[in-house]
C-alpha cells in the first residue's frame, strides 16, 4: 500500500493539460514514479448542440485544477510547485492538504479502490457482512454499480425494511 495521497493543484486557466503533461514529463525524465504516481484532470462527456447537430465533447469538471497523487516530500512539492502554469497547492497558507478518502470517492478519481465484484443479482438472498446490519439476511431489490450500493430488504422487528448498503458489506448467500 503506497503512502501517496491525492492533492489539488491550482493552475492558470486553460493550462491544465500543459501542467499535467509537464509534471508527467519530469516524473518520466527523473524516474520519480515512486514519488508522483498519477496526474489527472477530472472530465465528463457532455452533449453539445451546434447548428442543429449534436456532438459529444469532453468538459473539465474543475477548470484551473489538476489532481496529483503523490508522496509529499520536499522534492515532489518543489517539482509540482515549480511547474510552469502552477499557481500553488490548494490548502491553507503554503501547506498542501491531501484530499480525504471521502472526497476522493466523491470525485470518482480513484476508481480502482472502489471496484467491488458483484456475485449476486436482483432477487438473490444475501448476507450482510458489515455495518449496523451485520448478520442480517435480505433480498436484493436493486444494484447501483456506479454508487457501489445495493438496495436490500431485511426483516427487522417482524416487518420488511428496505436498506441501502455498500456492495463491500454484502455477500451472496452460500
Amino acid at each position: 500500500m503506497s503512502q501517496a495521497k491525492w492533492y489539488v493543484v491550482h493552475t492558470y486557466s486553460g493550462y491544465e493539460n500543459k501542467v499535467a503533461e509537464n509534471i508527467e514529463k519530469v516524473v518520466e525524465n527523473r524516474k520519480l514514479h515512486e514519488l508522483i504516481e498519477e496526474v489527472r484532470i477530472p472530465t465528463e462527456m457532455v452533449s453539445e448542440v451546434k447548428d442543429g447537430k449534436t456532438t459529444q465533447a469532453e468538459r473539465k469538471l474543475f477548470p484551473s485544477y489538476v489532481l496529483v497523487k503523490m508522496v509529499m516530500t520536499d522534492e515532489s512539492w518543489y517539482i509540482v510547485r515549480n511547474t510552469r502554469g502552477v499557481t500553488g497547492f490548494v490548502g491553507p497558507g503554503s501547506k498542501p492538504v491531501p484530499l480525504t478518502e471521502k472526497e476522493v470517492a466523491a470525485l470518482g478519481v480513484d476508481r480502482s479502490t472502489k471496484a467491488v465484484e458483484v456475485t449476486f443479482k436482483v432477487g438473490d438472498s444475501v448476507n450482510v457482512i458489515g455495518g449496523s446490519f451485520d448478520g442480517f439476511v435480505g433480498k436484493v431489490t436493486a444494484i447501483d454499480t456506479e454508487a457501489q450500493t445495493a438496495e436490500v430488504v431485511v426483516s427487522m422487528f417482524g416487518r420488511e425494511t428496505p436498506v441501502s448498503l455498500p456492495l463491500s458489506q454484502i455477500k451472496a448467500e452460500d
